[in-house]
């Protein structure tokens, strides 16, 4: 059996991840981080601590759904005593991925801005239809609920990186987020990445390569948190019997 610890157990992914893990056969949550207190049935030994330390110490591998200054000491924490780790956490700085690629260095960790099997076939097909759709204007629109904090999400950044990819482009020189007043016409390798916010959307993404006669848009909707949950619990599974390295959630699936 699997000592899982959840890290950021009292969000909204994480106390789903605590319900999911009770029917697995091999993995069995043993630690939950949580910084003040945490109202779920928690199974009869499970650590709740909010040491990091002592958090990392009863766990053979970590999910981590928390926010990234929270998500900052598990790494450093990690590089310590490395132990696998999934990653969901988004809006992660540059110094946060530079400690989650070393990490990768000494640990195996699967980092996904989605956990979803439908979003990583979407990134695959926005590849495709990036490198195929030669001279269609790319056009990116996602939707989340009002209470998340990181836009654009790390769904569309990936989404955008892997259209930037199919073109051999930069993404950093080619991406806009916003557009107001009188901005001028739009460039040809321009990728937008556009947030809306309201309600309780789970999560909408919409890829649209529109040309002169024609457009198409490749959507994906998740419909309940449970989708990414139970992707991190799939990916925990997997990549724990594998060596130290970088991964994502399309390697888990085998896409």
């Amino acid at each position: 059996m699997v000592n899982v610890g959840i890290y950021g157990a009292t969000g909204r992914v994480g106390k789903l991840l605590i319900e999911d893990l009770g029917p697995e056969e091999t993995l069995k949550l043993s630690a939950v981080y949580v910084r003040n207190s945490l109202e779920a049935s928690l199974p009869e030994g499970t650590l709740v601590t909010n040491d990091v330390e002592a958090f990392v110490a009863a766990s053979d591998i970590i999910i981590d759904f928390s926010l990234p200054e929270a998500a900052q000491p598990l790494l450093e924490t990690l590089l310590k005593t490395p132990k696998p780790l999934v990653s969901g956490t988004t809006g992660l700085n540059v110094h946060q991925l530079n400690l989650l690629k070393e990490l990768s260095g000494v640990a195996p960790v699967l980092y996904a801005t989605n956990m979803s099997l439908g979003v990583a076939l979407l990134n695959k097909l926005v590849n495709l239809a990036s490198k195929t759709l030669d001279g269609f204007d790319i056009e990116i629109v996602e939707m989340h609920h009002r209470h998340k904090k990181d836009a654009p999400s790390g769904t569309a950044l990936t989404l955008a990186e892997s259209a930037a990819a199919g073109r051999e482009l930069d993404l950093d020189k080619v991406r806009v987020s916003g557009r107001n007043g009188n901005i001028g016409e739009r460039t040809g390798d321009e990728i937008a990445v556009m947030a809306l916010r309201g309600g309780d959307i789970v999560g909408r993404h919409t890829v649209g390569f529109y040309n002169d006669g024609e457009f198409i848009e490749l959507n994906h909707t998740a419909t309940s948190r449970n989708t990414f949950s139970k992707g991190a619990i799939r990916a925990a599974k997997w990549l724990h019997t594998q060596p130290s390295g970088l991964y994502s959630i399309a390697d888990c699936l085998g896409l």
